[in-house]
């Protein structure tokens, strides 16, 4: 830095003009004791403008340690039957009877409910007097026969007839169940889609099998690959503060041409806490690691080098380029830049230059 001297010339003119003559040596030590005074005071004040201008910026801090790192999956889902059926009449007519009501357990081939089958069970009763001669008269000539009374022509005529009306009978008795709703499965009644008095065209009593349960979940195109059968997943259910472990039991091997998502099963099998149509949310753990360094994503800046984050050391901040792995719940895997015991700054980054005084807080 260049000094001026110009306040040392009155002084040169005042011991040049007069005043007593002095030595010219003293003379010159004294003025270099004042200008080495000057200096020393002159960079005394530039160095405490320095440091009272210097830039400090607070930050927040955290020190990385290794852990576990799982890559999670989070989707909507939804708790299915693996066997829901609508069991119908299947004929039609007017609903009479409805034997059973919602959450009621039912077995296989029960009936549920039963139409107005009036016509069909006049045509069977119409057909037991008929019934009940053509036996007797088929003991009867079985009676004679045994005596070598009557022909064998006779006997096997009444045989005919006897079976012949056991058989209109049966098939009298197939056409008035029709008019029956059976259950197709055994489980539990989830809904009554008919009253008593209405037509049972669109009727229906829907039966599910709670022991089969499992939760169904579309995940977009850009998952395929990243999910397998055997991926553990959770599911929790926040209306319940609930959770459920599981694991992937089918991937589709397709995808939806329409809203480009392929679907994802979990078989839970009978769960008393778990009911049909419950929503939920899967998490599906396709990636885990041991000792790895996760970080939040927040933290990371993009630059023309790469991704970019700060760390401390003592209270300087140092600027670190890294490369990074999966993300997941807002957390990404550091696969090389970052070590273990590293103080990542984590609030406070936004404004900050590499080499710029901090104060962690």
């Amino acid at each position: 830095m260049k000094r001026s001297y110009l306040f040392l010339v009155p002084a040169l003119m005042l011991a040049s003009c007069g005043g007593g003559q002095k030595d010219p040596a003293a003379e010159l030590a004294s003025l270099k004791e004042q200008r080495a005074k000057l200096d020393a005071k002159i960079t005394e004040l530039e160095a405490g403008k320095s440091d009272s201008s210097a830039k400090v910026t607070p930050v927040s801090v955290v020190t990385l340690q290794p852990a576990t790192f799982h890559g999670e999956i989070e989707v909507q889902s939804q708790i299915t039957g693996d066997e829901v059926v609508n069991a119908y009449a299947r004929n039609q007519g007017t609903v009479s009877k409805i034997y059973v009501q919602v959450g009621q357990q039912v077995r296989q081939g029960q009936v549920l409910a039963t139409l107005d089958a009036a016509i069909a069970e006049q045509q069977i009763k119409a057909l037991e007097p008929q019934i009940e001669l053509t036996k007797a008269l088929y003991e009867k000539q079985q009676k004679l026969w045994a005596q070598n009374i009557g022909t064998e022509v006779q006997l096997m005529s009444a045989k005919t007839n006897y079976e012949n009306l056991l058989k209109q009978k049966a098939v009298a008795q197939a056409g008035r169940d029709l008019y029956n709703v059976v259950s197709p499965i055994s489980g539990v009644v989830d809904e009554i889609g008919m009253k008593v008095g209405q037509p049972s065209t669109l009727g229906f009593i829907r039966v599910v099998n709670t022991s089969k349960l499992k939760a169904e979940a579309n995940l977009g195109e850009n998952y395929l690959g990243k999910v397998k059968v055997g991926d553990k997943a959770i599911l929790t259910f926040p209306d319940s503060d609930d959770s459920v472990a599981a694991a992937i039991s089918y991937v589709s091997k397709a995808v939806d041409p329409l809203s480009r998502a392929f679907m994802v099963q979990i078989k839970l099998g009978d769960n008393k806490r778990l009911h049909p149509n419950m929503s939920c949310i899967m998490r599906i753990v396709n990636y885990e690691k041991e000792g790895a360094l996760a970080i939040p994503v927040s933290v990371i800046q993009k630059t023309a080098e790469g991704e970019m984050v700060y760390v401390v050391e003592g209270n300087i901040a140092r600027s670190v380029i890294i490369r990074t792995g999966r993300i997941s719940n807002g957390m990404v895997e550091v696969l090389e830049g970052l070590s273990p015991g590293d103080k990542l700054v984590v609030a406070g980054f936004e404004d900050l230059d590499s080499g710029e005084k901090v104060n962690v807080e």
